[in-house]
Parts: structure tokens; C-alpha cells; sequence
């Protein structure tokens, strides 16, 4: 039986293995960012293109779009971020250690120097705000995005002339977002930098509740086509009472972390909020006409947010094993092979077997992400390939000359088998598929 997976083995394997380091390590760190190293942005690039393929197996109308980090003043007072995204802090009087007031108990002592000296709760706005151009005034003031989803909103018209799209349609969009949040924690779950995926389905308010409840269901395949084990999922509709002024439903997808069930994704009908908004504070005319009708209304928006970087840990956590093979412990990271950074190694069982080896693995790695490795043991190679998920490694031995054959190990089961040399890319993309 594995032992339990904890935050610090996942942040020990991370370092270890080349997938998250600290940022600015060599400076101390910068808390709450993060650099993701060779095989962590390879994890981050399947991670992508899997939410990709989802949207486009859910239906033929999304468009993708790409929004800038940057936006005005204007754009964030109509989405309501510049009055209304707070956090209560509180600061220490002696040590000037800042703290979120919802998660301290105020009648206690600092948790950093032990005095109890505090300031008033006062709200803190969480968006990193600069100026743009020479100028340092009010009209200069832009912001770096809380998050993705305003200028999918901003550009609504301007997608629907140039893509000739109709409602119902959504608009696709994966990206870095920014806040500055006063107490980054659980590694890579709540950081000042981060990057969302999300489509913003534009439809007529009479079918929003269907087409949430569909929304709702292809999420839930987008989950079980990772491969994440369900029972850690949950699908948790929000009460009355946590729900946005503007929002009809919402409901939260949830997985069981260590440290509890959290926020992975927010499925939210939105109502016509967003473009009412924006065409209240724009003066631009943000309605669609229907010919069939004759009359003009303002679409009703179903919205699907994940965030990468929280399925990027979802992803480890859930994969995550420690068993025991030969009688040695190893970590294994059992990723679905379509998300798994490194889809096969080849290992010649000694060094004197290199040219062989490497002959075969020029031939493949212009089509698959793969390593050559003939450093250490065979069993020290196979280990460092589980680490990191590799769901295949191909070992050239002593009798592969002579029967122009391999034995591929599988990652899970460590089981062996021979195929022919010939076999091996079709054997990758079997597996992989």
C-alpha cells in the first residue's frame, strides 16, 4: 500500500526532478512565484493541449483568442475589480508582518513575533497596478489582469464580425493572470502569478440553465479523460448565499488535496452582467441582432475558469505513488501517458550499446517527447524515468543485434516484454494515445 503523499514530497520531488523551482532561489525566493523547469513546462504544455482538445471535441463553435496581460483603469472599474476586490489585511505594529484578518485570530499574539499589536482590518485591493507610457498620473494607471476573462468580454464584437461566428458560440482563451495576494500557501495552489484556461459561452438567457447543466458535463469528461481518479473529485454547487450578485448558479469543481477539498475549476452563468457592464461604461453597443426577430438583446454568458497551475498539482497529487520493486522503494508518478512530460526513455543496457541506441532514438524524437539516458544502473535509469511519469522505457541488450528486438518496461506494473525494433512508434503511439 502507498504510503500517504503529502505537500512536502511533492515539493521534494518537484526540485528533484525538474518540474517546479522556487523563483529567484539564489535570492532568497520571491514568495508566491514559481519557475517551472524542463519537465514541468512539458507537463504544463500537455496540460494545455488536452484543454484544447476538450473544447474542441465539446463543439465546432469556439474560437481561441489570446487577450494582453496589460488593461486601463476603465476596463477594471467596469468589471467591478477596482471597487470590489478585496482582501481584509491586518498589519503587526512591531514587526510589520501582513496578514489576511479572515484567516487570524485577532485576540491572539503574531504568529511572527509573538506581540499582540495590531492595525485596523482595512480592505486591500489585490491587483498589481502600474502606469503606462512616461507619464506616472491618474490616466496612465493600467493594471496587470486579475484575471482572463474581461478581455474575452472587451472583444466580443470584435470576434463576431471578423470570425462570422453566431450565438451560441464560446471564445477560448488560456493565460497568465496576476494578484497580489497577501498570503501565497500551499505551493503552487494560491500564487501571486498563475494562468487560467477558460471558455466564455455566449447564448440566449431562455437556454443559459441547459446549456450550464451540458457545461457541467463536459467538464466532468474533461476530469476523467486525465485521468484523475473521480472518487477525489466532487462537483459542489454553491449556495445562495456564496454566489456573485450577478450569477445565477455556480458550481465549483473540487478535488481532495491532503490539505482538504479545494477549488480546481468555477463553472458560473453569469447572466448578461459582463457586456451590460462593459457597454454601460463604454458607450459601445455590446448587442447582438436577431434577424429571425428583428429585435436586439445582450447574450448571456456560461463561463468554465480552470486554473493550470492547480491541475498541474491536482495532476502529481493524484498520480503520486511510493511501492516497492525488487525489494527497493521508488516514487512513481502514474500520469495519464498523454500528459506524462516524457513518453518513453531508451536505455542501452551498457555504455558499449550507445550507437545502436542512439541510431533508434534520432529516428523518434523529432515525433515524441523522449530521453536518451545510459547514465547509472539500469535500475537507477528506470527509477528516474518513474519520477517523473514515463510511461515506457526501451532497453537495448546484449541479444537486440541479433534479433533486431527490445524490451520495453512499463512504468505501472514494471512489467517486461520483447517487440521488434521496427514496432517501437507505432508501440509509443498505442500507448500514448
Amino acid at each position: 500500500m502507498s504510503a500517504p503523499v503529502t505537500l512536502e514530497k511533492i515539493i521534494a520531488l518537484c526540485k528533484r526532478r525538474g518540474l517546479v523551482y522556487q523563483s529567484a532561489d539564489i535570492y532568497g525566493g520571491l514568495n508566491g512565484a514559481y519557475d517551472f523547469g524542463p519537465m514541468g513546462a512539458l507537463l504544463k504544455q500537455n496540460i494545455r493541449a488536452e484543454w484544447s482538445r476538450a473544447m474542441r471535441n465539446a463543439s465546432d463553435e469556439i474560437v481561441f483568442f489570446e487577450g494582453s496581460i496589460l488593461g486601463p483603469h476603465a476596463v477594471w472599474e467596469a468589471s467591478g475589480h477596482v471597487a470590489g476586490f478585496h482582501d481584509p489585511m491586518v498589519d503587526c505594529l512591531n514587526c510589520q508582518h501582513r496578514f489576511r484578518a479572515d484567516h487570524i485570530d485577532l485576540e491572539k499574539a503574531c504568529a511572527n513575533c509573538g506581540l499582540k499589536k495590531w492595525t485596523e482590518v482595512r480592505q486591500f485591493n489585490l491587483m498589481f497596478q502600474t502606469n503606462v507610457g512616461a507619464a506616472a498620473n491618474q490616466t496612465s494607471v493600467a493594471y496587470l489582469r486579475p484575471e482572463t476573462a474581461q478581455a474575452i468580454f472587451i472583444n466580443f464584437k470584435n470576434i463576431m464580425s471578423s470570425s462570422r461566428v453566431k450565438i451560441p458560440f464560446g471564445i477560448a482563451q488560456m493565460g497568465k493572470a496576476f494578484r497580489n495576494e497577501i498570503t501565497p500557501r500551499q505551493f503552487l495552489f494560491r500564487t501571486r502569478e498563475f494562468e487560467q484556461m477558460e471558455i466564455e459561452w455566449f447564448c440566449r438567457g431562455e437556454n443559459a440553465l441547459q446549456t450550464f447543466d451540458w457545461w457541467c458535463e463536459q467538464r466532468r469528461k474533461f476530469y476523467e479523460a486525465l485521468g484523475i481518479k473521480m472518487e477525489n473529485i466532487r462537483f459542489r454547487a454553491h449556495e445562495k448565499d456564496e454566489l456573485a450578485h450577478y450569477s445565477t448558479c455556480c458550481t465549483d469543481v473540487e478535488y481532495q488535496f491532503p490539505f482538504g477539498w479545494k477549488e480546481l475549476e468555477g463553472i458560473a452563468y453569469r447572466g448578461d452582467y459582463d457586456l451590460s457592464q462593459h457597454s454601460k461604461f463604454s458607450g459601445k453597443d455590446l448587442s447582438v441582432f436577431d434577424e429571425a426577430s428583428s429585435t436586439s438583446y445582450v447574450p448571456h454568458v456560461v463561463e468554465c475558469s480552470v486554473g493550470l497551475d492547480r491541475l498541474f498539482i491536482t495532476l502529481l497529487f493524484d498520480a503520486y505513488c511510493e511501492d516497492q520493486v525488487d525489494g527497493e522503494e521508488r516514487v512513481v508518478l502514474k500520469l495519464h501517458p498523454r500528459v506524462a512530460p516524457i513518453k518513453a526513455a531508451f536505455l542501452p543496457l551498457i555504455k558499449k550499446l550507445n550507437e545502436p541506441v542512439d541510431k533508434i532514438y534520432q529516428q523518434l524524437r523529432h515525433e515524441f517527447s523522449i530521453q536518451f539516458d545510459d547514465s547509472g544502473s539500469i535500475g537507477k535509469r528506470y527509477r528516474r524515468q518513474d519520477e517523473i511519469g514515463t510511461p515506457l522505457c526501451f532497453t537495448y541488450d546484449f541479444d537486440s543485434e541479433a534479433t533486431n528486438t527490445v524490451t520495453v518496461r512499463h512504468r505501472d506494473t514494471t512489467t517486461q516484454e520483447r517487440i521488434n525494433i521496427d514496432q517501437i512508434a507505432n508501440y509509443i503511439r498505442k500507448q500514448c494515445a
